[in-house]
């Protein structure tokens, strides 16, 4: 047997996923469990790798990245469900946290959770940053995001051209940057306490600002799609370290403005909730008392912003 070669040019069709990269058709299960053979062994091993808390898989669209799920097992019935999609921090490892974290709430809820992974320096040079921005050399975040809810989509037979997102820290950043380009692709986005925040202001720049969000990202800002996605912001009233938030001359990501927004996370996530209000839309903001920078501890905020949204959804 013809061992599968993921860069087997065959295999991959035009499509601008990334800047550069191809994007291979999906591969089917059937393909996958071949190593298995085929019966109890395949049905034993979807059970445990595919549905509830599932092994990391590598992107197809771009095999550097990955992501792990948490898929309620009455999906293998047939169940339809929603998606979340919840995107770590810099330390990566908050994507297991968030896929654990939320496991209980997907499993009473009919929804799936999809954490990606990015792992640092996958370009080799060590950065930590690149996906908080959506691009990084050869790789477009975004697009690898809605690649991987594709893919997903296909492998567990599920409608999920519109999911909710949630974010917390760098995840924040990644969030309402995914929300300002591609809010049509959204039911609900919850942003958690981003240490830098692009306003809607027109007169700037990316990443201050979307003036040339549509020369540098190849589509137009419309706010008319963001005003219809509900949108959550919660952070920590003490969480208000500024050590890791505070560009600098020389930074990477260092340019006019890069400051302005405020000098703590809850400063600057309320200049963001201003400037999403001023584009009509709808913003939940939380300021949670006593919490720091701890992910965990807001988790049942996001959730119960989540159920009231999927709630209404449902409704319709």
């Amino acid at each position: 047997m013809r061992r599968i070669d993921p860069f087997d040019a065959t295999r991959f069709k035009t499509a601008a996923w990334g800047r550069t990269r191809a994007v291979p058709f999906f591969i089917s299960q059937e393909t996958f469990m071949q190593e298995l053979g085929t019966g109890e062994a395949v049905a034993r091993a979807k059970a445990i790798y595919d549905y509830g808390q599932t092994a990391i898989f590598a992107s197809q669209a771009d095999p550097r990245l990955h992501m792990v799920l948490y898929v309620p097992p009455t999906a293998a019935d047939g169940r339809k469900l929603d998606l979340l999609v919840a995107v770590h921090g810099t330390g990566r490892t908050s994507a297991i946290d968030f896929r654990d974290g939320f496991a209980e709430f997907g499993l009473y809820n009919d929804c799936a959770i999809l954490c990606p992974i990015f792992p640092v320096g996958v370009l080799g040079d060590g950065a930590r940053s690149g996906y908080k921005f959506l691009e990084e050399g050869d790789i477009r975040y975004d697009r690898v995001v809605l690649a991987m809810v594709a893919e997903m989509a296909d492998k567990y037979r599920q409608d999920w051209s519109k999911f909710a997102m949630f974010g917390f820290s760098g995840g924040g950043h990644f969030v309402h940057r995914f929300t300002i380009l591609h809010p049509e692709k959204l039911w609900a986005a919850s942003i958690g306490a981003p240490g830098s925040v692009t306003l809607l202001d027109p007169t700037r720049d990316w990443w201050v600002g979307i003036r040339d969000l549509e020369a540098r990202f190849g589509k137009a800002f419309r706010p008319e799609d963001l005003a219809k996605v509900p949108v959550h912001m919660i952070v920590g009233d003490a969480d208000l370290e500024t050590w890791e938030i505070t560009h600098k001359p020389g930074g990477k990501y260092y340019m006019d403005g890069a400051n302005d927004a405020g000098k703590t996370r809850p400063e600057r996530l309320a200049a963001l909730a201003s400037s999403f209000r001023e584009a009509g839309v709808d913003v939940t903001f939380d300021r949670v008392p006593g919490v720091s920078h701890d992910r965990m501890k807001v988790l049942g905020n996001v959730k119960a912003f989540l159920a009231r949204v999927l709630k209404d959804r449902r409704a319709k």
